[in-house]
């Protein structure tokens, strides 16, 4: 599912239109990745949470010339599935 077909499904079960369920969908993408920036974590209970995990830096090896690299130190975005998202995908 792409970003136009969750827009249509959210529309349809929330009966909304489509350019108002588009800014819902949009302010929670912003909302979240304005909470995930500060370093805050964004909990929906039963849906999962979404965090941010720094990866520290590490010896890597380039697949083409097998030749050693230095990988970076970052921070990255995860998501944790909570228990009722994970036993309705079960």
């Amino acid at each position: 599912m792409n970003k136009a077909e969750l827009i249509d499904a959210i529309a349809a079960s929330a009966k909304l239109t489509k350019a108002d369920s588009r800014k819902v969908l949009d302010a929670f993408i912003t909302t979240t990745t304005k909470a995930l920036k500060k370093g805050e974590r964004v909990a929906l209970i039963g849906f999962g949470s979404f965090s941010v995990v720094k990866r520290s830096a590490r010896k890597g090896r380039n697949p083409q010339t097998g030749k050693v690299i230095n990988i970076a130190a970052k921070k990255v975005a995860k998501f944790k599935a909570g228990a009722e998202l994970k036993s309705a995908v079960k």
